[in-house]
């Protein structure tokens, strides 16, 4: 296949990236014609058989960090002329490019890393001071409906040190609607089969029907979810999860989730 028709398809998706680090289209722009200009120069650096996708975001990683970013005004927005809810101005250059690879890009972990050169735990590292700064800015309060106590412990470990409040954790149905009512609270994590056989599902469903506020449904039965129907949910995470997983897609959620609204 064509470079360029391997390419094409990714170049929105770089295009984006490049723009939320520099924050304008044109200076992002001329970081993507450089790396356009690279592989012409030299298609070797474009291999087939590889991940097209992660090998273009590592090219334009590496002009980048030979050519530092300059933060400007509107740097953080993820489309342009829309501005992000939070500031990255604080957090380090290789930080902002773990968090925009990791949240906007969805590239994983070990993929990210890759992408940017260093070593898994530094990124890890990276990642959390990245969460953490954005915490700072959205803090809300996190509910969690979960009936096995150590896994809803272990997300209540998590939810704080990210630096958001757990507003409580709910073990059924009744118990999830009853402290929605009582919390109200900025994002839900929710499994599907609770304790007394009551469902996550309805729960959420019976939340949504009264507020939009994201929720993030954390389950060893995504074939309940994943029917082929719509609504399907926007964030799924199969048991047993990965941590950072679920801290990516908490910051996806309430960055990329609009405002919520009040219930009548």
């Amino acid at each position: 296949m064509p470079i360029s028709d391997r390419i094409g398809p990714h170049l929105p998706a770089l295009r984006r990236y490049a723009r939320a680090l520099t924050g304008t289209q044109s200076s992002g722009d001329a970081y993507v014609a450089a790396t356009l200009e690279t592989i012409l120069i030299d298609p070797s650096a474009m291999p087939e058989g590889g991940d097209d996708k992660a090998t273009l975001f590592g090219l334009l990683s590496r002009i980048i960090s030979s050519l530092p970013v300059s933060m400007s005004r509107g740097a953080g927005s993820l489309r342009p002329g829309v501005e992000a809810p939070f500031d990255l101005s604080g957090v380090p250059p290789l930080g902002r490019q773990a968090l925009l690879l990791a949240t906007v890009e969805g590239f994983a972990v070990d993929k990210t890393a890759e992408i940017l050169e260093e070593e898994i735990s530094v990124i890890r590292a990276l990642l959390d001071a990245a969460f953490a700064e954005i915490a700072a800015q959205t803090e809300t309060g996190i509910m969690i409906i979960e009936d096995e106590p150590l896994i809803a412990l272990d997300l209540a470990h998590m939810v704080s040190g990210m630096g958001h409040r757990v507003t409580g954790i709910a073990r059924t149905q009744a118990e999830a609607e009853l402290l929605w009512s009582d919390s109200r609270p900025g994002l839900v994590l929710a499994d599907v089969r609770l304790a007394d056989g009551s469902s996550g599902i309805d729960a959420v469903n019976t939340i949504l029907s009264r507020t939009d506020i994201p929720v993030i449904f954390i389950t060893a039965y995504p074939e309940r979810l994943l029917t082929g129907e719509r609504p399907e949910p926007a964030f799924l995470v199969s048991k047993p999860f990965n941590p950072e997983q679920v801290k990516v897609l908490i910051n996806q959620a309430l960055l990329f989730t609009p405002q919520t609204r009040a219930a009548a």
